[in-house]
């Protein structure tokens, strides 16, 4: 669809680049700077390989594009952002990333009747934002269900300390995991909330060594979660480290404290020969050089998503509109995406078979369990 204007990339200064002037605009609210700037890295490369795959399958009759706004992943920014991408771009679908921000632009997105799809935030309640707002990724109380259950229930582990960001997606882990440890015979036996700017965490780490866990779940994200892992080991905490998919990133996947933590994304066979799942690991391994995440895959999917809701309505004749994206959403039953055909539920969230990894230095980690979807 044709709207005559140029993608824009906001990386706390605006900075413009040309592309095709038929372009069928979408946008995406990523942390390009600040702490979190290297999530906003990844989820890019995931969406921007799905935009060259749509484009040279010309699924769309003008150029696919994306404009690119500056979340910080902070809610206030995110607020900004949305608005700029809703009231001035005009854009009908747009990716969002963390609790926090998803949550604070999910009114504007159902007052204005834009899709927003969440392809990083994990928290339960992201479920309940709305018919526009979407999930491509399993939610905390998928990722949480899966990791406590094979702790439990293969290593033996009842004894477990929550160090957590006090911000919805540490709140949301909290509650999961006092909910789905007494049924196990497990218990939460303690919690430290720190607030998101912290960095320094001795004093939480000899809390945490005095309570003589079995394992530390540790919900946080960025440079911070780096940080909790190290003076953890460095205060002689010797339990096991788990958490989140927030732990797929490289820098913690390299990081030597963090060999033998345990974390959880959704099960994606990389080694699939499903043709959608083997182009995009074949090329975005030719591009950069290694092999993709789920986080990358949860954004390439994300815009694949767009992609064929965009050809179906193009080919009823119908604008691409939210309001139209989302009757199409509603009336298709299966999407054919990475990691296989899939489906939403009601609520607008895809439910996947979850995995557990291992930080083994590997750079993605190695697989210990995979519970099926529920």
């Amino acid at each position: 669809m044709l709207r005559g204007k140029l993608p824009f990339i906001a990386i706390t200064a605006s900075l413009f680049i040309t592309s095709s002037a038929n372009s069928e605009e979408i946008g995406a609210l990523f942390p390009l700077s600040g702490p979190n700037a290297t999530y906003g890295d990844i989820f890019m490369s995931g969406a921007d390989l799905a935009v060259r795959h749509a484009n040279e399958d010309k699924m769309l009759s003008d150029d696919l594009s994306i404009i690119y706004e500056d979340s910080q992943a902070l809610p206030q920014q995110g607020v900004v952002a949305m608005n700029k991408l809703v009231n001035v771009e005009a854009v009908p679908y747009v990716l969002s990333a963390f609790t926090g921000v998803s949550k604070a632009i999910s009114t504007l997105a159902q007052r204005s009747q834009t899709v927003a799809v969440n392809g990083g935030g994990v928290g339960p309640d992201l479920a309940e934002l709305g018919e526009y707002f979407w999930n491509v990724i399993p939610l905390a109380n998928n990722e949480v269900g899966a990791l406590v259950r094979y702790a439990v229930n293969d290593l033996g582990h009842k004894r477990f300390v929550l160090v957590y960001v006090d911000d919805p997606l540490g709140e949301s882990i909290q509650k999961e995991l006092e909910k789905s440890l007494p049924p196990l015979g497990a218990e939460l036996v303690d919690a430290h909330s720190i607030a998101s700017s912290a960095q320094q965490f001795s004093g939480v780490a000899a809390r945490v060594r005095s309570a003589n866990p079995d394992m530390v779940y540790v919900a946080s994200y960025g440079s911070q979660q780096l940080q909790i892992v190290k003076q953890l080991r460095d205060n002689g905490v010797k339990a096991q480290i788990a958490s989140y998919s927030a732990f797929s990133v490289p820098e913690l996947q390299q990081q030597e404290e963090a060999l033998g933590s345990l974390f959880t994304t959704q099960s994606i066979d990389w080694d699939s020969e499903d043709p959608i799942t083997k182009r995009f690991v074949d090329d975005y391994n030719a591009e950069h050089g290694k092999n993709p995440t789920s986080y990358i895959a949860n954004y390439y999917n994300a815009v694949r998503v767009f992609a064929l809701l965009a050809q179906d309505l193009e080919e009823q004749g119908k604008e691409i509109t939210g309001a139209n994206l989302l009757a199409q959403r509603k009336a298709t039953d299966t999407f054919k995406l990475v990691g296989g055909e899939v489906s939403f539920q009601e609520n607008g969230t895809l439910l996947a078979p979850i995995q557990v990894l291992e930080v083994d230095g590997s750079g993605s980690g190695k697989v210990v369990f995979v519970n099926t979807a529920e």
